[in-house]
């Protein structure tokens, strides 16, 4: 049986729940950060843990669980449970009575395939409620993975009312022209950790990159296109709505991809 944490305390995954009639609970009223254990590592603690914070702020939600618990407890459920990989989650549940959990699943496995050929992609219209902070508000976006899902694609990406291609479901979303990659601006989309560290090691390569999204009208005329997260670092998009996409430049995107890990590991 795995372990959690609960409110700083170890405790059996089955007593990592939340209670139904807590008002906090029914409004969706908390934030969550996905921290990557490698080798027994969580990989960019720190950044998760201020972006964390910045989460909080943004809609007002108060706790006293400071970094320090936050990081011990993780060490913790690391070290009792001998986790080597995995992804693990804080939660953070506002109130009167704040709540806070850590869990973590199986790691969830990408073939070299999807590194290679690319993987399939959807487009899903639809506007992530307060973009810059990760709440767990995420009803529209599983409703975009479903429909990801029944069309047999990887990642459904999330298209606002301009028709700007601003991210995925679970990844930010990178288009390649020439030597200039065309992602959205901070502040329209939620700032990733590994999105910091991939457009980081595009600079260092020597691409340029352009704050300006791509759209549901252009985006078949980039080079290649793109996709990150913690989870699979960067993975080429092969088709979007069925329809091929360029894959000009995809040594390079996987040079960027090598990049990021290879830091990850320092």
């Amino acid at each position: 049986m795995r372990s959690a944490i609960r409110n700083g305390k170890l405790v059996d995954e089955s007593m990592a729940v939340l209670p139904v009639a807590y008002r906090e609970v029914q409004y969706s009223f908390s934030v969550y950060e996905s921290v990557r254990v490698e080798n027994g590592r969580p990989v960019h603690l720190s950044d998760h843990l201020e972006r964390l914070k910045a989460s909080c702020r943004m809609i007002n939600l108060e706790h006293p669980f400071t970094d320090d618990v936050i990081t011990s407890s993780l060490e913790a459920l690391i070290e009792h449970d001998n986790i080597v990989y995995a992804p693990c989650r804080i939660l953070i549940v506002g109130g009167p009575e704040p709540l806070f959990f850590i869990t973590y699943t199986a790691p969830e496995s990408f073939p070299e395939s999807y590194y290679e050929n690319g993987v399939p992609a959807v487009l899903y219209y639809g506007e992530r409620f307060l973009p810059e902070a990760k709440t767990s508000n995420l009803l529209m976006q599983y409703l975009a993975a479903e429909e990801a899902k029944r069309k047999g694609a990887f990642e459904a990406l999330l298209v606002n009312r301009k028709g700007e291609v601003l991210e995925g479901v679970r990844s930010n979303v990178y288009g390649l022209y020439g030597n200039r990659i065309y992602t959205a601006a901070d502040g329209s989309v939620l700032s990733g950790i590994t999105r910091i560290s991939v457009i980081k090691a595009a600079e260092h390569i020597g691409y340029e990159i352009v704050y300006t999204p791509p759209t549901d009208t252009n985006i078949h005329m980039f080079d290649s296109l793109f996709i990150s997260s913690t989870p699979f670092g960067i993975i080429p998009i092969s088709s979007v709505n069925g329809h091929e996409i360029n894959h000009i430049g995809w040594d390079k995107i996987r040079k960027i991809h090598e990049l990021e890990r290879e830091w990850e590991k320092e």
